[in-house]
């Protein structure tokens, strides 16, 4: 048995989370390491939750996914908000599931805080209707940017990962540091997983290699009928969404079909916006000792 055959060996109670940046790889290493240990793919991305944001979120296909089960895909409607705590409910009884039944969960996705939040011991703090809505009013008049600034200067940890554009996460952020009087950060648990067994496999592109496979991958967004798919979704209430309006590429495609600038200009602050996600996604993972890095 080699070191990665014994680095995989599985038990009832195991757990596999594939991750890494937008455009590493992880979706199909994820199908791949299923097939391999007779397992079922968890999602673990915030956007592909939802129903109908497939060319965008580069939703695995049905024919990609090679036949295996596919779980919390294609859940939400895209006026619905995105709960961590309700999607950290929902994964783990997948998992629970999937160890009833002696099949070993993969777990796959790009955001540190929903993957922590289904392996590690995280708990929300409550809320509070009358700081929300405080802050809710603040965000509708000064804009996220503003309010982001706010945060930094409160929490500059929880700004270097929180959009500047997510206006719902940077409220809710805001929100913890007055009720509890601490930093929002001070809310996340040590690197610690809440399942006896673990393997976390983290794919490292260069940011070179990076760059160029984003780039490539907005062009084939473009040219499957990303408009189109927006198009669709804002008739469904997309802009409405507290959370998958605000989805990158969806975000700057709306921008474009109300005329506020043009489709090349769409193209490229998808680009952009994208590269500078990755670069988050990845600066959050590498603090986490227990990743294996390919």
């Amino acid at each position: 048995m080699t070191g990665r055959d014994r680095m995989l060996t599985t038990s009832s109670r195991h757990v596999v989370a594939v991750i890494g940046p937008t455009a590493s790889g992880k979706s199909d290493l994820a199908v791949q390491i299923a097939q391999g240990l007779g397992g079922e793919v968890v999602n673990g991305d915030a956007y592909q939750l939802y129903r109908g944001m497939d060319i965008g979120t580069a939703k695995p296909t049905h024919a990609e996914r090679l036949g295996v089960p596919h779980h919390l895909f294609d859940v939400l409607d895209v006026t619905q908000a995105a709960s961590v705590a309700e999607f950290q409910q929902r994964a783990r009884a997948v998992i629970a599931d999937c160890h009833a039944r002696r099949v070993t969960p993969v777990l796959a996705g790009g955001s540190s805080l929903y993957v922590r939040a289904v392996l590690d011991p995280l708990d929300f703090p409550g809320t509070d209707p009358v700081v929300r809505e405080r802050w809710q009013r603040e965000l509708d008049a000064r804009g996220a940017p503003a309010l982001h600034a706010v945060l930094a200067e409160r929490d500059p940890a929880a700004a270097a990962e929180i959009l500047a554009s997510n206006g719902r996460r940077i409220v809710r952020a805001l929100e913890v540091i007055e009720l509890t009087g601490a930093p929002f950060t001070a809310t996340m648990p040590p690197h610690r997983s809440i399942y006896p067994h673990v393997t976390m496999i983290g794919l490292a592109v260069d940011r070179e290699r990076l760059d160029l496979r984003l780039t490539e991958r907005v062009d084939r967004m473009w040219a499957a009928g990303f408009v189109d798919e927006v198009r669709r979704l804002i008739d469904q209430g997309l802009e409405r969404g507290e959370t998958a309006g605000h989805a990158i590429g969806y975000q700057q495609v709306a921008a474009f079909l109300r005329g506020e600038i043009t489709e090349d200009q769409a193209r490229r602050d998808t680009v952009t916006a994208t590269r500078k996600f990755a670069r988050r996604q990845d600066r959050l993972f590498r603090q986490d000792p227990r990743i294996h890095w390919l």
